[in-house]
């Protein structure tokens, strides 16, 4: 395995301002993962386990997939195996529908949500509440999120067949105009871990 030696992406997400990424930082993250699930579609693989502690980070602040444990190689690309992290799960799944890649495309959408938020849209007291919210997609979105995110976001949590493709995200307009700006967060380097 490749050194990602800046570790999980979850810690550098809890440590920002505000327990959140700036909106560059969630395009640059989100437009990489998209890239990265995007090679595995291309090879057969959904990955079902998207999340921050998922993705890990290089010295040069680029991700890294990780933790593969609930992916699949399939040809058919069709799966009914309910697994992964509850707030990333998508309605299909929680219903107990057969799902296909689309699934990777919906947990990006949740993922851009956390990046941009500090948590999950779903996320509630109990589980039976997290499936209601899931299953019928209430998704709120705070005031201070531009519309070029919330654009992107309500266009990946949807039903499977009108989410957005992967290569549809890294075109979406807020991933190309956002990604453009200077970084203004930065993480510290510790080589000793």
């Amino acid at each position: 395995m490749e050194l990602a030696s800046e570790g999980e992406l979850y810690r550098h997400l809890k440590a920002a301002p505000n327990g959140r990424f700036d909106e560059y930082r969630s395009a640059r993250y989100t437009y990489q993962v998209a890239d990265a699930l995007n090679y595995c579609h291309a090879n057969n693989v959904i990955h079902r386990d998207l999340k921050p502690e998922n993705i890990l980070l290089t010295s040069d602040d680029n991700i890294k997939l990780a933790d593969f444990g609930w992916s699949a190689h399939t040809i058919s690309n069709k799966r009914k195996t309910m697994c992964g992290t509850l707030d990333y799960l998508p309605p299909e799944m929680v219903s107990g529908r057969p799902y296909n890649n689309s699934v990777d495309s919906w947990c990006l959408g949740v993922l851009c949500y956390e990046f941009l938020v500090g948590k999950p849209p779903f996320e509630s007291e109990d589980s039976e509440k997290t499936y209601e919210k899931i299953k019928r997609i209430l998704v709120s979105y705070p005031k201070y999120m531009s519309q070029g995110a919330r654009d992107l976001i309500s266009k990946l949590l949807r039903p499977s067949e009108a989410r957005l493709t992967l290569r549809e995200v890294m075109l979406h307009q807020w991933i190309r105009d956002t990604k453009k700006k200077p970084l203004r967060e930065t993480f510290s380097t510790n080589k000793n871990h």
